[in-house]
Order: C-alpha cells, then structure tokens, then sequence
C-alpha cells in the first residue's frame, strides 16, 4: 500500500504547488501555465506477473522521457517543450501543461528491479515491472483421499 500512498501524497503537492505558483506569479497566471511543471497521470495495475504503470504524456518527444531505478525507486522523468514557432500573443487561452515533469515511485520487495521494461507508443508510457519468482502465486494441489467406512460386523444394512 505505500506504492500507492506516496503517489497520492505526490499529487497533492503538485496541486498545492500549482495553486500557490499560479496565484502568486508576477508573470501572471498565463505565464505560469507556458513554464511550470506538472505530474502527468498515471494508471497502475497489477497481476500475477507484473505490476504496470501507464503515464499519459502526450506531446513529449520519447527522447525527453528518463526512467530509472535507484534504491528500490522508480523515478520517471520527462519535459514538454513549448513550441515557439507560434506567437504567445496570438494564443488565447493555453491550458495544456509545459515544462518538466518528475514522478517517483516506491517499489514493492516483489519486483524485479533488473527486469523493469518501458514502452512508449501514442503520447502513452507503459512501465512494466515483473515480479520476482518467489512473490507469484503459487498452486498447490491438495490431494483428499476417500476414507472407506468399515462395515462393523452385526450390523444389517
């Protein structure tokens, strides 16, 4: 469960740091939205197998994306650069997020940490994270033997 908790902790103080840079800028909040930094969202599910984060990162080029593993820590590091070949006068509202990007995540003791691999296809970074043999599921067959009941002698059936 801290896989999970340390990614919502994260989430709210990017909020937070959003609200108060955007509020308190002397560019204005306009500006702030060209240049800040964002958290991109990021689906995680898990099976048997593996445990697989999906990160929306639409418009950022896959050479500006870094993922690495230190200590035991997932860290996904990107940066999407605004275009300057259109004029910021002639926009009139700009809501998409610009600038770079960390997002760290705390791996469980059942990942492999030399088996992680990414993927990058349509503005979408899959990370998967295989299991180690010993934390998947394992079936263990119980064999129930059928206990024959003894006819005791002097009874009738």
């Amino acid at each position: 469960m801290t896989f999970l908790a340390r990614r919502d902790f994260s989430t709210l103080q990017d909020r937070m740091n959003r609200i108060f840079r955007e509020s308190f800028s002397p560019e204005g909040p306009d500006e702030t939205l060209i240049t800040s930094n964002f958290a991109p969202p990021v689906d995680v599910y898990e099976d048997e197998h593996n445990i697989t984060l999906k990160i929306e990162v639409p418009g950022i080029d896959e050479k500006d994306i870094n993922v690495s593993i230190e200590n035991n820590t997932l860290t996904v590091h990107g940066e999407r650069r605004f275009e300057k070949d259109e004029k910021e006068e002639n926009f009139q509202r700009i809501e998409r997020r610009y600038g770079s990007f960390t997002r760290s995540f705390t791996l469980p003791n059942t990942v492999d940490p030399e088996q992680v691999s990414a993927h990058y296809e349509k503005g979408v970074l899959r990370v998967r994270l295989v299991k180690k043999a010993e934390a998947k599921p394992k079936l263990i067959k119980v064999n129930v033997e059928k206990l024959v009941e003894a006819k005791s002698p002097g009874k009738v059936a």
